[in-house]
C-alpha cells in the first residue's frame, strides 16, 4: 500500500512527526539533566501520544483512499486491503 496523501495532510502528519521528534529531543536533555521523574514521563506520554496521532493519520488516509478506490473495490481485493488496514490499526493499539 502507497502513501498517497494531499497536501495538507501530509502537511498535518509531518508537523506531528516534528512535533513528536521535538520532544523526544526534550526527554533525552530532561534525563541527561537529571530532572524529576515525574516531569520526564509527562513529556513522553505526550511524544507518545503525538506519534499515535501520526499513524492514525496515517491510517485513516489509508482507510479513505483505499476502500474508496473504485477500481480495488472492483477488483476484489477490498477484503484483503481491509485486512492489512485492521491490521496497521492495531499495531498502534
Amino acid at each position: 500500500m502507497e502513501l498517497a496523501m494531499a497536501a495538507e495532510e501530509l502537511k498535518t502528519v509531518v508537523n506531528r512527526l516534528r512535533r513528536a521528534q521535538g520532544q523526544i529531543a526534550g526527554v533525552i536533555k530532561m534525563i541527561e539533566e537529571g530532572r524529576d521523574c515525574e516531569d520526564v514521563v509527562t513529556q513522553l506520554a505526550a511524544a507518545s501520544r503525538a506519534l499515535d496521532k501520526a499513524g492514525f493519520a496515517i491510517i485513516a488516509t489509508g482507510l479513505e483512499h483505499c476502500l474508496t478506490d473504485a477500481d480495488m473495490a472492483a477488483s476484489g481485493d477490498r477484503e484483503q486491503m481491509r485486512a492489512r488496514l485492521e491490521k496497521l490499526f492495531l499495531s498502534l493499539a
